[in-house]
């Protein structure tokens, strides 16, 4: 049975941002992949220039629209990231309630991009759309400590208060929630950060259950654009391939992230040369190269299930 992934999300000409980070993978790992391109950029804008255009709540409901005439509106899977405009996630949410009446079983995969580090980078009339009109059609949602708190109301300052925010993120919609990055200490050292992840099943007895994780993952002295939405892709496949296995998803999917950055490193390293700070251009996730990873991803971090 093929698997049809709708993706809205950015598109760069040079790089690996948006949909040309959750593209490939996914299509790699034998999914169907159709893009509509929130924005189309010459490249993302941490390079020193970009140019390009943006598609507006209109555009996006007439491609939508399309798409709906030929009668070939049927998905599995929706997949979002990063939004800048309140009447653009309006429409997506309006979109992904009329793929579920059509699909019921249809799985929304959301990465709610807000902000990072205690501040917000897309406007603050986001937080309320997303918190009242997103979350409740979500299934899959992949905030960061500074988003998930920002979502809850509530402050991350210990494992217990991070299980706490994952329930009541639960408790608004997705079943499943995976904080990617936090500020809790690693029991593995300072060159280790901390992820969790929480996931809600239904037992075959009708009660449900709730399997709760925590990773350490290694730090890496660099920064990388397009690593959250390749993280929200290979969430999306690995929890496809395993569906009440929130460990062996997360497994996989940390894994694969491990690969493609350590491949990108090394990379950009040689191309700058000794004692060099490479470029946004060296430092594109080496995305291609890491094919075989992402097929069959070598498990090198392993999560703990609380």
């Amino acid at each position: 049975m093929e698997c049809r992934v709708l993706s809205i999300q950015s598109h760069v000409v040079r790089g690996y941002v948006g949909n040309k980070s959750a593209t490939f993978p996914l299509q790699v790992l034998g999914f169907e992949v159709d893009s509509i391109n929130s924005v189309q950029f010459s490249n993302h804008t941490g390079y020193p220039h970009w140019k390009g255009q943006v598609l507006t709540a209109d555009e996006l409901h007439v491609l939508y629209e399309g798409i709906k005439l030929n009668n070939v509106n049927h998905y599995d899977y929706v997949l979002t990231g990063y939004t800048r405009d309140k009447s653009f996630l309006e429409m997506v949410v309006d979109i992904v309630q009329e793929l579920k009446r059509a699909n019921p079983n249809l799985v929304y995969v959301c990465d709610p991009v807000l902000g990072d580090q205690g501040s917000m980078y897309v406007p603050e009339n986001l937080l309320p759309v997303y918190k009242n009109q997103v979350l409740p059609v979500a299934e899959i949602l992949t905030p960061n400590q500074f988003e998930a708190e920002l979502l809850t109301g509530k402050t991350i300052s210990t494992e217990k208060d991070a299980v706490e925010v994952m329930d009541l993120l639960h408790s608004m919609g997705p079943d499943t929630v995976v904080i990617t990055s936090s500020d809790l200490p690693s029991q593995m050292g300072e060159q280790f950060l901390v992820a969790l992840g929480s996931q809600r099943t239904v037992k075959p007895d009708g009660t449900m259950a709730t399997q709760r994780i925590r990773m350490e993952i290694p730090k890496v002295d660099a920064v990388f654009v397009g690593t959250g939405d390749l993280f929200a892709a290979m969430l999306l496949a690995w929890t496809h391939h395993h569906p009440k296995d929130l460990k062996t998803a997360c497994d996989k999917t940390v894994s694969v992230m491990h690969h493609v950055i350590k491949r990108t490193i090394k990379f950009a390293h040689e191309m700058a040369g000794p004692g060099r700070k490479p470029s946004s251009a060296q430092l594109e996730l080496r995305m291609v190269q890491s094919k075989a990873d992402i097929e069959d991803p070598d498990i090198v971090i392993e999560a703990t299930v609380l």
